[in-house]
């Protein structure tokens, strides 16, 4: 695991209000043109979503997110059935942060500002994780990530998401109707 004083150097700084300064594509392309090898591989292991819990990279940045993120998708799960008034899942294997940032997610009315949260919850946890050396590998990764949350957050858009939002919650509400319309249909014959 090398140094990366001059790629990073030429970084800008990110934040998460900003648009991105490249694209995510853009910046694996060219860290992966100034990194080792052996550290470059491991860009193939990144991405936002869960991954597998029991496959381990070897790269404790990478398996340490995605531990959290596999916890914090429990926690929503949770918080989910909950709010349904539903039995809840299992409740092992998820950390308090985690519980956190789903309960505040699940207080939001809008589920634009549910999403902003956990994204903003994900930021600071990749902050945590990638460390206080900003020239080892671990800050690129984090770099990355961050970008892709840059990305994610841009692709929001509030007009189109709530006619998705109102378009599924019509057809459940149909689903539900021609369902319920179906048994009345059955109880009626027999």
């Amino acid at each position: 695991m090398g140094s990366y004083y001059y790629l990073v150097a030429q970084l800008p700084y990110l934040n998460y209000e900003q648009k991105p300064p490249m694209s995510s594509g853009n910046f694996k392309t060219l860290a992966e043109d100034h990194m080792s090898k052996d550290d470059a591989v491991f860009f193939k292991y990144l991405s936002l979503s869960a991954g597998s819990r029991e496959a381990k990279t070897g790269c404790g940045f990478i398996d340490n997110y995605r531990d959290w993120e596999y916890s914090l998708r429990q926690s929503l799960a949770v918080q989910r059935s909950i709010k349904l008034k539903r039995d809840a899942v299992a409740q092992a294997g998820f950390r308090l942060d985690t519980a956190s940032a789903a309960s505040k997610a699940m207080d939001e009315t809008s589920p634009l500002e549910a999403e902003l949260v956990l994204d903003k919850a994900r930021w600071y946890v990749i902050d945590d994780l990638s460390g206080n050396d900003i020239f080892k590998r671990d800050y690129l990764y984090s770099y990355y990530l961050k970008l892709l949350l840059i990305e994610r957050r841009e692709a929001f858009n509030v007009e189109k998401g709530f006619s998705e939002y109102k378009s599924l919650y019509a057809s459940i509400l149909n689903l539900r109707n021609d369902s319920q319309s179906a048994e009345e249909s059955q109880g009626e014959y027999s």
